[in-house]
């Protein structure tokens, strides 16, 4: 029983794990993890987090690991080998992933009966019969107890190592990968069983590449990253929105059927893992770092604004806000027969850009999406509200230090032939912005101009005498891309930028804007009046229509759960099938995708101008 006090069942504080050799690897780094009655906890993680050491280290089965730390098994400390043979497999036991733990000469009923005759004292016809319903409860089958492992299929041997975890009717079970190699049916049933399970009072440590079981599952999170915990909190904060660049990274590189986004995996390679660097373990992969990340381990902290159970391991509490806009408004004068009249082209709009981040904004032609963009790229003021730009009020600096924010956004625009010069080669159209703010040498320069176009995927020294007229619209837009990347900005805004585009390059381009927002961390605001392009790149989307944002959620939530009929006529309009979509509240009425938002422009007039 736990000791007075104590209600965890399982108890991990500072555990440091080491493998030892030539060059030691740190598997774990002083990871805590508390584990309760009738609580399930996934840990998420690459390869080679340290998963899987976890789970052993548990139940004590590290043999020639340094393990350091403390591990209580219901309030006991669990320091000598006697221990661990007190509680293993009556209190804890384990699924290990590979089918290979299994005795290749010994049959599965045999090896699932042994721990139930040496740890419940059982006969052999008791433990037998218990076996053989354990196998039929894991969806395998009786049959399977007559079997050798080699005669059982990679899923069936996993299934056979979750009835041995089973067959002592552990308090705790460990389940390394229960789901990898099960066919979809299987893994189902697999996952409703260890449900039940969690339910009926056991308590789950699942570690898993499986986000979509994790989130089945789990009741907490816990992302490790090289034997550390990048962040924990409750299951639906950390997977519906991760804030640690790992997590963060990670979650946005799992593939679902809710979700038709194109895939890019976390930045960079994992250091070597008998290197300990000093510092934060993801710095050599992070975008937002700093000078004190490669020098201090960070501290777990909430999340900025946020003041709930989550916690994050990062010296800028989580991925920071490139891009905050709070209640902006902007207007314009228009004539109106012989009257002017003001007409609002944004009301009241709030906005924020995390780093790496792509925020999709959608809406009809006239929703005001392009006047949105421009006071986001610093190219229109608003007449209401305030922009914080990397933490700075833009409105309140010099203009000098305005000259130098603005470096860090910039702005692609949707017709490459109006954005440029026709009067300028391709090396003058992308050096101008180098020119203009005085960066680097001459030579830094001409170098600099051949690196950003071989980047967005032309031959910079066949393009770097040609001018516009001479290069296709394609191309043009990726010159115009390597010049918007000259500045090394943190925030793109991307105002329709495929919009002239053939299907083909309209591909080529998006996969390079991407490709490009990983590598660097950029955050971007994509805007576009087609959902089927803004989903496939972006993190979250908005919905503007008459000025106003009536929808922000997840591409998944919005593509599958759209919640706003502007977000429904503009999905049926790009392909979607209203026919899975759950029915709007009561009262409200689905727009048609005819309709368009200048024919509400007469209702929008504020008032007359007067002269």
């Amino acid at each position: 029983m736990p000791a007075a006090g104590d209600t965890a069942r399982v108890r991990v504080d500072g555990l440091r794990v080491v493998y030892p050799g030539p060059s030691p690897v740190t598997a774990l780094a002083g990871v805590d993890v508390v584990l309760a009655a009738g609580r399930c906890l996934g840990v998420l993680g690459e390869s080679g987090s340290g998963k899987s050491t976890l789970g052993r280290a548990l139940l004590g089965l590290l043999p020639g690991a340094q393990v350091s730390g403390s591990i209580r098994v219901n309030g006991v400390p669990m320091s000598r080998e006697s221990d661990w043979d007190r509680v293993r497999w009556r209190d804890i036991s384990i699924a290990l992933p590979s089918g290979t733990a299994l005795n290749p000469v010994v049959g599965i009923g045999e090896q699932i009966a042994e721990p139930i005759r040496v740890h419940l004292k059982a006969g052999a016809k008791a433990a037998a019969e218990r076996a053989s319903a354990i196998l039929e409860q894991v969806g395998l089958g009786a049959w399977a107890a007559e079997r050798y492992p080699h005669e059982l299929s990679t899923g069936q041997r996993r299934l056979a190592m979750i009835a041995m975890a089973l067959s002592c009717d552990s308090a705790v079970m460990v389940l390394d990968e229960p789901t990898a190699g099960l066919d979809p049916a299987t893994r189902r049933d697999v996952l409703s069983l260890l449900a039940r399970l969690r339910d009926g009072g056991r308590s789950l440590l699942v570690l898993t590449h499986d986000v979509a079981a994790a989130r089945l599952l789990a009741d907490d999170i816990a992302v490790l990253y090289r034997g550390w915990i990048a962040e924990h909190g409750p299951a639906a904060s950390v997977l519906d929105d991760p804030r640690s660049p790992y997590a963060f990274g990670l979650l946005n590189a799992n593939s679902t059927l809710g979700s038709v986004k194109d895939l890019r995996g976390i930045r960079g390679t994992a250091p070597d893992p008998g290197e300990l660097l000093p510092g934060c373990p993801f710095a050599t992969r992070c975008t937002q770092v700093i000078d004190i990340c490669t020098r201090e381990l960070p501290p777990e902290v909430a999340p900025a604004d946020e003041h709930g159970p989550r916690r994050v391991a990062c010296h800028r509490s989580g991925l920071v806000d490139v891009l905050q806009m709070r209640g902006i408004g902007k207007s314009y004068v228009l004539r109106h027969g012989l009257r002017r009249v003001r007409v609002p082209a944004v009301v009241d709009v709030d906005l924020t850009v995390r780093e790496g981040e792509v925020v999709g904004l959608v809406g009809r032609n006239g929703a005001g999406k392009s006047t949105f963009a421009q006071i986001a790229a610093h190219l229109a003021e608003p007449d209401t509200g305030t922009v914080w730009l990397q933490g700075n009020e833009t409105r309140s600096l010099s203009a000098a230090d305005r000259k130098q924010l603005k470096t860090r956004v910039q702005m692609l625009f949707p017709d490459p032939v109006e954005a440029v010069s026709a009067r300028l080669t391709v090396n003058d159209i992308v050096r101008e912005p180098l020119d203009v703010q005085g960066t680097g040498e001459s030579n830094w320069r001409d170098a600099e101009v051949l690196r950003l176009l071989t980047q967005v995927g032309l031959p910079g020294h066949a393009m770097l005498n040609r001018h516009a007229h001479e290069v296709s619209t394609g191309q043009l837009q990726r010159i115009a891309l390597a010049r918007a990347l000259a500045l090394a900005p943190k925030l793109l805004v991307a105002d329709e930028p495929v919009e002239c585009l053939d299907p083909s390059e309209r591909a080529k381009v998006l996969q390079l804007l991407k490709s490009i927002q990983v590598e660097r961390g950029l955050a971007m605001l994509l805007i576009s009046h087609d959902l089927s392009v803004v989903l496939r790149i972006a993190d979250r989307v908005a919905v503007m229509d008459a000025g106003r944002i009536v929808e922000f959620a997840p591409s998944s939530q919005l593509l599958h759960r759209p919640a706003h009929p502007t977000t429904r006529a503009l999905l049926e309009a790009s392909g979607a099938d209203p026919a899975s979509w759950p029915p709007l509240p009561g009262g409200v009425h689905q727009a048609p995708a005819s309709s368009i938002t200048s024919d509400l422009i007469p209702e929008l007039y504020s008032r007359e101008v007067s002269t």
